[in-house]
């Protein structure tokens, strides 16, 4: 759906890409009844006909919003150049900590507070949006947390709106690799808080965790995001997608990041891939949020859609 609303300046000026684009800022209703914001990008000329999809869905990373994304900022121009649609889209795990209305009634909700399963609710409410503007085949779309949220959606139910995942530099969320890399100290730490917290009956308290860097976040995420189930480790989730999955990551992530890239890419070559419909792409020089090689992954994404 979409509703009139009064945006703030700073908003606004992070839409504007280019005069000549057309920008329109919407909403959606999750099943929960949840309101989440977003931004519609139109492209000048659509020329989706050859390509995967006729719309780009993106979801942002941990604490990030549909309009903050610098990466999503410089890559899309591009796309839409290419003729594909693009959808900025908040989840509920936008910004830190915000108060948000649902069916349960009021929640602290953000990125301190959210459950990442509930991001499945948050994909559909968008994917009905889309549906109703006429689009067909949706690509998602993520970018660290948000290109986890994409794979694990698309694992953990079969959707036929979605024709292709990109997930653009996912972590690998292991609580056994973390606890044996060469943080597991800090994670070890942060992990034990959250644990006390937790047994004490206050999963919502929030505390200053060091891993995996300084942030406030409760003890339920927490231990729901980096904890033994390992719900959310991609490893574990990419042969269950049922469609064609393409994972880019920066080759500076992957030779300095933490340990949730360490020896990923090959982790994630040694899964069986009978269907032939996963690739993994590493953009040279490239780091977590692609700093200068925007066009480049903008290339690979386009080579992947076909357009």
């Amino acid at each position: 759906m979409v509703r009139p609303a009064r945006w703030p300046h700073h908003i606004l000026g992070r839409l504007a890409l280019d005069p000549i684009m057309q920008v329109e800022l919407v909403q959606t209703l999750t099943a929960d009844e949840l309101r989440l914001d977003g931004a519609l990008h139109a492209a000048p000329v659509s020329s989706t006909a050859n390509c995967r999809v006729d719309v780009l869905l993106s979801l942002h990373g941990v604490g990030g919003n549909f309009y903050g994304s610098s990466l999503f900022h410089r890559v899309t121009p591009k796309l839409l150049a290419a003729g594909i649609p693009v959808l900025w889209a908040n989840t509920r795990g936008h910004d830190s900590v915000f108060t948000g209305r649902l069916t349960s009634g009021v929640q602290r909700l953000g990125a301190a507070y959210e459950v990442v399963d509930d991001c499945r609710h948050d994909i559909d409410g968008w994917l009905g949006f889309l549906q109703e503007r006429g689009f067909r085949s949706v690509g998602l779309w993520g970018h660290s947390l948000g290109a986890i949220k994409s794979i694990y959606c698309a694992a953990s139910q079969a959707d036929v709106r979605i024709a292709t995942i990109i997930a653009s530099s996912a972590p690998r969320l292991s609580y056994s690799v973390f606890r044996e890399g060469p943080d597991h100290g800090r994670f070890t730490e942060s992990y034990a808080q959250a644990k006390r917290l937790i047994a004490a009956g206050t999963p919502g308290t929030l505390f200053e965790a060091s891993f995996p860097y300084p942030l406030l976040i409760s003890a339920g995420t927490f231990v729901d995001k980096y904890g033994p189930n390992e719900r959310y480790n991609i490893v574990q989730l990419v042969d269950h997608v049922p469609v064609p999955l393409l994972l880019t990551y920066g080759s500076l992530e992957l030779e300095q990041g933490s340990s949730a890239f360490a020896g990923l890419v090959g982790s994630l070559s040694q899964i069986p891939d009978p269907h032939q419909h996963r690739h993994v792409s590493v953009i040279p020089e490239g780091d977590h949020n692609y700093t200068g090689v925007h066009d480049a992954l903008a290339d690979v994404l386009l080579t992947w859609l076909g357009c």
